[in-house]
């Protein structure tokens, strides 16, 4: 008689297995994948950076952790390294949604990289200045496709300051939930830490200089491109709102014809919370009060873009990007006349910034012209 052996299962318990060791990296394929689906803009500036090497001094001044991939956040410098040249810093990326800043600013580096192949006046413009680049402030917002970084921050909301005032509704900051817009962060937190590495940046390599200038690079707002200066947060016009104004004379002198910006207070459209820019301006004042540190945002103006291209508005990204190649292209070299000048004008500071006397002047003219005659 034969025996039949009853199956007993066998059952299998998964223990947490703790180990010290780090997450290997994915294989590099599969990471250039990932790269090119998601963050197309970090293989293009790392190419960018191989090509003009000997001309370019790069640090990565954080990272972003993004699954088992980390996002650098890098700093690139080129020209002068001598500590009384003046600095120009050109930023973008701040917002994750606007991958426009981060191109346009790529397409800038691109131009300068190449020309100074062959470009001997470029190369003697760049013993009088030093230029600094941090091109991708938020590759993890560009990553996931938010507004905001991957905690759910508005970096440009972030500063522990407050608006003078009323703000608009959301627009301005708040800090009802990471999971709505414009989200400030939670009172009395430290800033996230790509505000901080921002800060770092400008204290170390800007505020030092007797002169330095920068440039933020944004869309979203209007159908005109515009050049804000602070304040964002209060309708007081800041202390250098003179050498703004003397900047703007001598840009709309230069290019009478043929620029499309708007150039003024951002508070004359709207004031926010936490602006990160205003806080970094009065940390100038209260770091190197002898030193003069003029920053600037460019808003590129992504209305127009969808007046013309009403399409557009079927795609989320389509109210913060150009989507039309031949838009695109034009977006990617219109800017690079203003990227010039500010370079021009930072090389040359001492030739146009105002006197004491004429300070006075323009302080009050640039009052009258921007916020009535008003004191």
């Amino acid at each position: 008689m034969q025996v039949k052996h009853r199956h007993i299962p066998v059952i299998y318990r998964r223990y947490p297995v703790q180990s010290s060791l780090p997450v290997p990296p994915p294989p590099m394929e599969d990471k250039l994948y990932l790269l090119q689906r998601h963050l197309p803009e970090l293989l293009h500036l790392d190419a960018l950076i191989r090509h003009g090497e000997r001309h370019l001094r790069v640090s990565t001044v954080h990272k972003v952790p993004m699954g088992e991939l980390s996002l650098p956040v890098r700093v690139i410098e080129m020209g002068s390294t001598s500590p009384g040249v003046p600095v120009i810093g050109f930023f973008g990326g701040v917002h994750g949604v606007e991958r426009i800043g981060s191109q346009v600013l790529m397409s800038w580096l691109h131009s300068l990289i190449h020309r100074l192949q062959w470009d001997d006046q470029l190369h003697r413009r760049l013993e009088q200045v030093r230029l600094v680049f941090m091109p991708m402030i938020n590759p993890g917002g560009i990553w996931k496709r938010t507004r905001s970084n991957p905690n759910g921050v508005d970096l440009m909301r972030n500063a522990p300051i407050d608006a003078m005032g009323r703000v608009p509704f959301l627009v301005g900051g708040h800090r009802i939930s990471r999971h709505l817009p414009w989200y400030r962060g939670k009172s009395g937190a430290p800033m996230e830490p790509e505000a901080q590495a921002v800060i770092r940046v400008v204290r170390e390599k800007l505020m030092p200089a007797p002169f330095s200038m920068s440039l933020d690079c944004h869309s979203g707002f209007g159908r005109r491109d515009r050049i804000w200066c602070c304040y964002a947060r209060s309708h007081r016009p800041i202390p250098h709102i003179g050498e703004v104004f003397r900047l703007k004379q001598h840009f709309e002198d230069t290019y009478p014809h043929h620029h499309p910006y708007l150039i003024e207070p951002q508070s004359v459209n709207y004031t926010t919370h936490g602006d990160l820019w205003d806080y970094l301006y009065d940390d100038a004042q209260d770091r190197a009060p002898y030193h003069t540190f003029l920053p600037f945002t460019l808003e590129m103006g992504s209305w127009l873009w969808v007046r013309k291209n009403p399409r557009q508005m079927l795609d989320f990204f389509g109210y913060f990007n150009p989507v039309i190649g031949h838009r695109h292209h034009r977006v990617l070299r219109q800017h690079l006349p203003l990227f010039e000048f500010l370079t021009a004008m930072t090389a040359n500071a001492g030739n146009w910034l105002p006197t004491t006397r004429e300070k006075s002047a323009l302080t009050r003219q640039a009052i009258a012209h921007w916020f009535g005659d008003a004191d």
